[in-house]
């Protein structure tokens, strides 16, 4: 069915598109799944059991509005945000671009969200449904950042069953100065301090940048496993890796999605999963449309994975497909747990 609306859909805008989606899973325009359960792809994160591996990441629902009909779509677990303290209304349009030729899209975003007191009062009022993380991240004209992610912990602490802190948006200016040593070992000391004030021991994730080297992925793996991160998010979208790209709009400035940032990100998985040695499950984004594309993510590393802009491209019934896909693949390899695999790839 997606493949004969999608021409339509195409027509208008991304993010025009996007607010349609939005509407339609308000409403229930967009038919749940039938929910698909294989022993062999279930698996487990912050202490709870989820039917498949297959998330969907942060920026699709912003404003914690759908989650729990995203839910009956087959995701095994839901990201909504970025979350910042205060509404804001992010970058100006047009600032969300498909790349139809190369499977991606460019976004510019720049934390647009209702702010963190009405989607809290909407969380509230709606319970999650499923596994349900919570992604926030600092107001663009904030005096003081650290400040801006405390609120986010007070504010939801108690509504997820982890919260993302999100250093490596490229549509905020210098906020993935949070790479750096000394940043980054005083936020998550900040977090670590603002956890024991509140009692709380909510898992904390960190969103990692693609455009990293080699001599930050063990600076920051080193911190990472002092602060005892609970999973690492990998990775955010790309300014750079743009060459090969076929489609005009990759001269835009913004945030690269999608296949073209697949073997980036995979790379990156690898690198982390060696230097962590297994003690921080590390959750893989980046060019994920196939049960084949979750596959290269687990055996470079990945305990489960994200997707978003492979929604955009082969419709909401993604997850369900990539379950019942992987279910197949991992019977003819012979595996019967996620775990078999992760990290096994050379």
């Amino acid at each position: 069915m997606f493949k004969k609306i999608r021409p339509f859909i195409f027509k208008f805008d991304p993010e025009t598109a996007h607010n349609l989606a939005i509407q339609a899973l308000k409403f229930n325009f967009i038919p749940s799944k039938k929910k698909i359960n294989f022993k062999n792809i279930e698996t487990e994160i912050f202490g709870q059991k989820i039917p498949n591996p297959i998330g969907l990441a942060a920026g699709f629902d912003k404003d914690a509005e759908v989650y729990n009909s995203i839910f009956k779509l087959g995701f095994g677990f839901v990201e909504v945000g970025t979350i910042t303290p205060l509404k804001q209304f992010g970058n100006s349009k047009p600032r969300v671009f498909r790349l139809e030729e190369d499977n991606a899209l460019i976004n510019r975003l720049g934390f647009n969200n209702s702010g963190a007191d009405l989607v809290q009062s909407r969380i509230r009022l709606n319970p999650p449904k499923g596994l349900f993380g919570i992604n926030i991240g600092p107001n663009k004209d904030s005096k003081n950042r650290i400040q801006d992610y405390l609120i986010g912990l007070r504010k939801f602490y108690d509504l997820a069953n982890y919260l993302t802190i999100n250093i490596s948006s490229p549509n905020t200016e210098n906020l993935r100065s949070f790479h750096n040593e000394n940043e980054l070992n005083e936020l998550l000391d900040a977090i670590n301090k603002e956890k024991e004030l509140l009692k709380t021991s909510i898992p904390t994730v960190l969103k990692i940048s693609p455009d990293i080297n080699d001599k930050e992925i063990e600076k920051i793996s080193n911190i990472i496993l002092n602060y005892n991160i609970s999973a690492i998010i990998i990775s955010n979208t790309s300014d750079r890796t743009r060459d090969t790209l076929k489609n005009i709009n990759k001269l835009e400035k913004g945030g690269l999605s999608g296949k073209p940032i697949e073997i980036k990100s995979n790379l990156i998985i690898n690198k982390f999963f060696k230097n962590l040695k297994s003690k921080v499950k590390i959750i893989g984004v980046g060019g994920v449309d196939s049960a084949e594309s979750v596959y290269e993510k687990i055996i470079n590393g990945a305990s489960l994975i994200q997707l978003y802009t492979g929604m955009v491209y082969k419709g909401p019934s993604i997850a369900n497909k990539i379950s019942e896909d992987l279910n197949n693949l991992f019977k003819k390899q012979g595996v019967t747990n996620i775990s078999e695999i992760v990290g096994t790839k050379k």
